[in-house]
């Protein structure tokens, strides 16, 4: 009987765990990633969804604004997750590899942006640790691993260009390379 009520009461003790886990979540990243929804919503509203959609037609055209600039630029603006929101402004065929560039860039920018991807921090400010223990600036490592990210990453983002296309061809599908245009209100 002794074991059966451990069991119980550590099984209890998971769903007690998470409810807490849940609660935190809902006073602390829920919030914060409700308000950069709302805010994102509000410019594309403010520039017009049409203007957003023209820049990411524009962007989607050049493998260099694709996966180097535009997941720069939306991770810096937008940080870790809303980073990942601009991807509904491309054509499906560039969305898997947007999402592979976004993925890693919101890892790699932490060091000198840290703003991005505040959940990670602790990962960046371990390694910085150990960096200036051995008497190393750590804002050198900071550059040299975003450089290298932003290098990595656009290679990431092009070379999921190629295996979205095998999976397109394996499967029979096609994907559209060309921007949805936004119905315009009348």
């Amino acid at each position: 009987m002794e074991y059966v009520t451990k069991f119980a009461e550590g099984f209890m003790k998971l769903f007690q765990t998470g409810a807490t886990t849940f609660i935190g979540w809902m006073t602390s990243i829920v919030p914060l990633v409700l308000m950069l929804m709302v805010a994102m919503n509000t410019l594309v509203a403010f520039l017009g969804e049409e203007r957003v959609t023209t820049i990411a037609k524009a962007s989607s055209k050049n493998v260099l604004t694709r996966y180097l600039i535009l997941p720069f630029v939306s991770a810096f603006m937008l940080g870790n997750p809303m980073s990942f929101t601009m991807a509904r402004f491309l054509p499906e065929y560039y969305k898997p590899s947007y999402y592979a560039a976004q993925a890693q860039f919101c890892h790699t920018s932490n060091g000198v942006f840290p703003h991005i991807n505040p959940g990670e921090l602790f990962v960046w400010m371990g390694i910085a640790q150990g960096i200036q223990k051995l008497g190393l600036n750590s804002m050198e490592l900071a550059v040299r691993y975003l450089l290298v990210g932003l290098i990595m990453n656009f290679i990431g983002g092009w070379v999921t260009d190629f295996t979205t296309a095998f999976v397109c061809k394996q499967q029979g599908i096609t994907l559209s390379k060309n921007v949805t245009e936004v119905a315009t209100e009348q």
